[in-house]
């Protein structure tokens, strides 16, 4: 049985993005990230920088800037940043919810399986200041942005399956 976490992804034909799911809803705009950041300061920019820098720690991503948005993607997307003039607000899908002082708001999306972090720092320094946020990222990365979760879920259930009866 394979799981979904290993079906190959779609490549749209007309931007080139990939998805988990074929025809998936989606834009095709692309929007540079300067032409994003245009308007910010160095210090917004750099932040966002080294935030991509955490995840670049923990395997492939792929950065796609949109034109409100920017998306974080290893297999599916999982983070992202929205620019603002002098800070930049970021976030991260974890599979639990991690109470925190620099957390700003949590979402739950797909009946609680992901939960969306979303923080806002003006400077890679403070951004710095969150001791525990490399290792989010990187659970993050494997949980949610290469399906790992799923892949641990599939192969429960299979085990549960394959189990002899009592």
């Amino acid at each position: 049985m394979t799981s979904p976490a290993d079906r190959p992804l779609w490549r749209c034909p007309r931007c080139g993005h990939s998805f988990v799911g074929v025809n998936m809803a989606h834009s095709c705009v692309t929007v540079p990230l300067d032409d994003l950041f245009a308007r910010s300061t160095p210090e917004a920019r750099a932040a966002f920088d080294a935030f991509v820098a955490l995840f670049e720690r923990c395997g492939p991503v792929e950065v796609i800037g949109q034109k409100t948005r920017i998306v974080i993607m290893a297999r599916v997307r999982f983070a992202g940043a929205t620019v603002l003039r002098d800070r930049v607000r970021l976030n991260i899908a974890l599979t639990r919810q991690v109470e925190a002082t620099w957390v700003e708001r949590i979402d739950t999306y797909l009946s609680g399986r992901w939960k969306a972090h979303h923080f806002l720092v003006r400077s890679p320094e403070e951004l710095a200041q969150i001791a525990e946020l490399p290792a989010l990222v990187c659970e993050g990365y494997r949980d949610l942005g290469m399906q790992g979760a799923l892949r641990a879920a599939g192969a429960e259930a299979l085990a549960g399956e394959l189990a002899p009866d009592a």
